[in-house]
């Protein structure tokens, strides 16, 4: 019985794989190239979106994005993903472009008209986990590292429950983004 116990244990702690967390390593740098501040320029109708930030597949780097997210009150503006004075964060309409290069440059230049620099407020390895968990609010980032719950009164549904998505770039109603 003792020995059923002991293979039991052994197969509990060794059969299940973790998520390898890198802590104590050097942040990841800032993007080579910044998006230029210039007045909204859409781009074309479709992004092919191939390129990952570092956090991208990593729940708890996504995680924290989520606690930077509230804690920098990007839900004043965007509300919970959904948009409100910005534009919303879980559809397939990005203004900007939706690789993890892009969103860094958003979150750290700003956007002309309200969007503000956040890049000496906040570390570029701050900056990349809420590239994380934006673009984890419209599935576009695996599945596995997406937060499943918030601690707090569910508002809406949690991102890993978001199927996901192609972007493409939104333009100026009636222009060539719209549908």
């Amino acid at each position: 019985m003792r020995t059923l116990a002991v293979v039991l244990v052994a197969f509990s702690l060794f059969g299940c794989e973790r998520e390898a967390r890198h802590l104590n390593q050097p942040a990841p740098p800032a993007p080579s190239q910044f998006v230029s501040q210039v007045p909204l320029q859409p781009g074309p109708t479709f992004v092919s979106d191939k390129t990952e930030g570092p956090f991208d597949d990593n729940a708890f780097g996504t995680s924290q994005g989520e606690t930077l997210y509230n804690q920098m009150n990007c839900v004043g503006c965007h509300a919970h993903g959904g948009g409100s004075m910005g534009p919303a964060l879980m559809d397939d309409q990005w203004i900007y472009g939706s690789q993890p290069d892009q969103i860094f440059a958003s979150i750290a230049e700003g956007r002309a008209n309200g969007m503000p620099s956040w890049k000496y407020r906040l570390t570029n390895e701050q900056i990349w986990q809420l590239v994380a968990y934006v673009r984890s609010l419209s599935g576009l980032t695996p599945k596995g590292s997406r937060p499943s719950r918030s601690d707090q009164m569910m508002v809406k549904t949690p991102p890993s429950q978001t199927p996901n998505a192609k972007p493409k770039r939104s333009g100026p109603p009636g222009g060539p983004g719209d549908d």
